[in-house]
């Protein structure tokens, strides 16, 4: 891949999942998307960048079981919701303006929206999930693997 291009990919990962992260706290902010995002970008620019982020404890799993199953946990799903609507109600306490106060109202309720429509994931899947999840091979562990098959031909 073009140098250019890798770090053009690997930025435009960083920068995702900083907002990623930014859209926990702040409600307005997609999370979801954001980290589809970066994971897309750092699969195309880094493999190690990659594991690391499927790797990690939180937005590991997250991600891995979206991108897997389309779908999330009751729990996370329900404290998904309360944390959104808890921080939209006290951003709206916080903020006078009526139109800013209706826009965090639509955000919450298509956030909610989205969040009802994603499948459910049973406790078949979660297990299966947490038996695939630990034992995942890291990525640069397969790409010196390919490389010594590569070179072998």
């Amino acid at each position: 891949m073009n140098p250019i291009k890798k770090y053009v990919y690997l930025m435009g990962g960083s920068l995702s999942l900083l907002l990623g992260i930014t859209g926990v706290i702040i409600p307005v902010l997609p999370t979801t998307p954001f980290l589809l995002v970066a994971s897309f970008c750092y699969l195309k620019s880094s493999k190690s960048m990659y594991a690391w982020l499927i790797n990690q404890k939180v937005l590991g799993a997250y991600i891995y079981s979206y991108l897997t199953y389309k779908a999330i946990p009751r729990k996370t799903k329900v404290s998904s919701i309360i944390f959104l609507w808890s921080t939209l109600i006290i951003s709206g306490m916080l903020l006078s303006s009526l139109h800013i106060r209706l826009f965090l109202v639509a955000v919450g309720i298509g956030v909610t929206i989205h969040l009802l429509l994603l499948k459910t994931m049973n406790q078949e899947e979660i297990k299966e999930l947490n038996d695939l999840y630990c034992n995942i091979i890291k990525e640069p562990e397969i790409s010196e693997k390919k490389k010594d098959i590569r070179i072998g031909n």
